[in-house]
This record gives structure tokens, C-alpha cells and sequence, in this order.
């Protein structure tokens, strides 16, 4: 005979919720979470202290191995909250399959937690500049979506050299750009104010304009000659730090890339849409030069007491196994930099998405981060090889809020090339 679900109530759940072996699961979408108010609640986010599970996620078969990612165990009491009742009890239903027993519903956030301003919750600093599928269609169909006060936008499929990963499906009314356009091949470095203006021009962007960036991820492989073209969803991050350096003052991303769009079930386009130069890009480039930290002030900040370089690359790249890639050959990490591991290679970032290549739930990277040494009160310098899985974690750290921020753009490369700068291997002796 099935058990009964049982309810709680929100009074019940204020004397509970910040208890220790309680866990508060929130099963609406990864946007709500973050702060959007998608049922026009009256507060966006979710109850404090409570982890992000969506309900999409019972769609995928690994479901029972992110309830255990996020260390959600059996003798916890697990009380599950979101948007429908229905999807509520089909998740309380799982984790009953699953040999969860101490299972508490609840379903009165939207018109008892959300409209009481005095029971806590939190939400995503800068949870806007992170939109969903749902938003850019709002968008797309001239409508006004939340938190948007424009009257021009820019989408922008980004990929890098592989044009085909644009014309072999996108959002609708996207143009197409290459990483190629705001970074150097000769460096991976962002490319000179004079060349940003003009690339920024050419694809009809303003210091004013909103664009909204998204890329496609096409199952990087690092045995091919340009793993890169297969790795769009960081790419569009890397374009969007470089945006944001250059002085647009409005850059968003969509959350998940194109998967979600496909997730979401919208309509694909296979035009090739013509680009809309503009004549002045309205800013004198760069609005925002300390988004962006060269090797120089890079070697300060590993001297500061206030400051860390945080490295974005994978375990393996970090000890010296393996340089990360096909045109670098030395091996190593620069001397005092702090790991924070993207995970398996330079073209992934396990570690900072979610397996529907969403973002991570912050509070999980934040709190990796802080046990590592990564604390928002200092000065942060991300960095990767090139500057791509650097200015993803930067971005989260933004995201956040975290107030100084920023990407070593040279990153391993760059530092790699002059011999005169030191270089370690093997399992670091931090002692910083």
C-alpha cells in the first residue's frame, strides 16, 4: 500500500526550514530559482537555504544520480516545493522509488512564502543577465519581456570558425558571430579597441543595444584539429566578457544555450540572417578596462594578500599531465594560482553547468569556491588557457555579484610563451 504524502504547512516549514538534516527542494524551473518571478509571484528566488532540483530533470535517466550530486541522502527530511501540485507529487513519488522515506510536500510558496516579505529568501544578484528560452521568445515576438526596458536588441549565435553550427539550426532573428571577432588568434587575447569597434559595428552592436548571446553545444572532442567550433556555450561567454569589457552595457546570456531552446520546444531557424551595421558604437572602448587583468598585474595579484588568480582548468592541466591543448605545449600552472576546476578538459565545464548545460546552482560554485580560498572580499583574477573557461566561472562570480572581478585574459598561454616566467608541475604546496 503507497504511503500517504504528507503536507506541510508554511508555519510548520519556518520552524523547520534551517535545521540541518532538513533539505528544502525547489522543482521549478532553473530561472525561477535564480530570481525570475515566473508565475508573477511577488518575490522572485526561492527559500533560503533550499537546493535546485527542477522537475525537467525527471526527464533524464541520471535524475537519482544528481539527487545524489547534490547530497540529498535518505535520513535527511526532504520537504519539495515549487510552481504545480502535480509535478510535486510526482517528484515526491521518485524520491519514494528511490528510498527516500522523511518526505514533506509543500504547497503554498507562491501565495503564502513569496508575498510574506519577512520569511527569508534569496535570489541570484544579478539574476537578469541570465534568461530563459521562454524570455527570448518574448523577446523575438516584439513583446516586452520582464526586466527589459529597450527598444534594440542583437541575438547572437556564437561559435568559433563553424559557421555550420549557426545555418544547421538557430533562434529565430539570430546573426551569427565568430569568437574570431573579438579575440586574436595570434594571442586568444581580446583584440584591440580599434578592431572591437569595428567587429561591434559590423554586427549592428551599440554601447546601448541589448544583446543576448548563445551558443551550441556539439560534443567537444579534444583529438579534433579545432575542439573549440564544437564548444559554442562557452564561447558565447567568452564574447559576452569581451562585450562587457568593450562597454555594452547590457549583455545577457541565455541560460542552457540552445539546448534549452530546444528544450522548450520553439521554433528552429535555417535562414542566414543578414548582419545590420551601424555606423558609431557609442563608447570609447574600453568602457570597462578592469574587466580584463595582462600578465603584469597578473604577477601582482599573486604577490597581494588581497588578491588571488584563480585558475579555470582541469586537474589533469593543473598538475602538468597534459597542457590542455593541441597548440600549446608546455605543461604546468603558474606559481600561487588557486584551483577551481572546470572539469574533464579545456573544452568542458562540467563543474559550472548542469547535464542540460544550464548554470550550476550558485550557492554549490560559491561555496567550492570558499573552501578553496575564492572569497569575494578580495580581488579575483579567473583564468584558463585562452581565456574562454575563464570568463565562464568570471561570469558566475559576476553573476553573483562578487564586486572585483576579473579574467587574466593570457592565461596559460601567454604565460607559458616566456620562458622567464616561473612554472610548476605536480601536486601543489599551497602555503598562501
Amino acid at each position: 500500500m503507497p504511503q500517504k504524502i504528507q503536507e506541510i504547512t508554511t508555519a510548520s516549514l519556518l520552524k523547520i526550514y534551517d535545521s540541518k538534516n532538513v533539505k528544502l527542494i525547489d522543482i521549478r524551473p532553473v530561472d525561477a530559482y535564480n530570481g525570475w518571478a515566473l508565475q508573477n509571484e511577488l518575490r522572485g528566488g526561492h527559500i533560503k537555504g533550499a537546493k535546485s532540483l527542477p522537475f525537467k530533470w525527471t526527464n533524464y535517466m541520471d535524475w537519482i544520480e544528481m539527487v545524489h550530486f547534490k547530497k540529498l541522502l535518505p535520513e535527511n527530511e526532504i520537504v519539495i516545493y515549487g510552481y504545480s501540485p502535480t509535478e510535486i507529487d510526482k517528484v515526491e513519488a521518485l524520491f519514494k522509488k528511490s528510498g527516500y522515506l522523511n518526505i514533506w510536500v509543500y504547497y503554498h510558496f507562491v501565495d503564502e512564502w513569496a508575498v510574506n516579505t519577512e520569511l527569508p529568501m534569496q535570489n541570484l544578484e544579478r539574476f537578469k543577465n541570465l534568461v530563459s528560452a521562454d524570455w527570448v521568445n518574448q523577446l523575438i515576438k516584439g513583446e516586452k519581456p520582464p526586466h527589459y526596458d529597450n527598444d534594440k536588441f542583437v541575438l547572437v549565435h556564437a561559435h568559433y570558425r563553424y559557421r555550420d553550427a549557426y545555418l544547421t539550426g538557430h533562434i529565430p532573428g539570430a546573426i551569427d558571430m565568430d569568437t574570431l571577432a573579438l579575440e586574436a588568434p595570434e594571442t586568444w587575447n581580446r583584440r584591440s579597441p580599434a578592431e572591437l569597434k569595428k567587429a561591434l559595428k559590423q554586427h549592428g552592436i551599440t554601447a546601448d543595444t541589448t544583446v543576448i548571446l548563445y551558443g551550441k553545444y556539439m560534443d567537444p572532442d579534444n583529438a579534433d584539429e579545432f575542439p573549440g567550433s564544437a564548444a559554442g556555450d562557452i564561447g558565447a561567454i567568452r564574447n559576452a566578457f569581451i562585450m562587457m569589457y568593450a562597454g555594452v552595457k547590457d549583455v545577457r546570456i541565455l541560460n542552457g544555450g540552445f539546448q534549452s531552446w530546444k528544450d522548450a520546444g520553439y521554433e528552429i531557424s535555417y535562414i542566414d540572417e543578414p548582419k545590420k551595421p551601424v555606423s558609431e558604437f557609442g563608447a570609447i572602448i574600453p568602457a570597462k578596462p578592469e574587466l580584463a587583468v595582462d600578465t603584469p598585474e597578473a604577477k601582482q595579484i599573486i604577490a597581494s594578500p588581497n588578491a588571488e588568480l584563480v585558475c579555470v582548468r582541469s586537474y589533469p592541466e593543473y598538475i602538468g599531465q597534459v597542457s590542455g591543448y593541441n597548440y600549446i605545449e608546455a605543461k604546468g600552472r603558474i606559481p600561487g594560482a588557486i584551483f577551481a576546476d572546470c572539469g574533464s578538459d579545456a573544452y568542458h565545464m562540467e563543474n559550472y553547468r548542469n547535464f542540460d548545460h544550464t548554470t550550476r546552482e550558485y550557492h554549490e560554485i560559491a561555496d567550492i569556491w570558499i573552501n578553496n580560498g575564492i572569497t569575494p572580499n578580495k580581488h579575483l583574477a579567473f583564468y584558463c588557457g585562452t581565456g574562454w573557461r575563464g570568463s565562464e566561472a568570471w561570469f558566475n562570480a559576476w553573476l553573483m555579484g562578487w564586486p572585483k572581478v576579473s579574467v587574466y585574459d593570457g592565461g596559460w598561454f601567454e604565460w607559458s610563451n616566456n620562458p622567464e616566467n616561473p612554472f610548476e608541475k605536480g601536486i601543489p604546496n599551497i602555503t598562501k
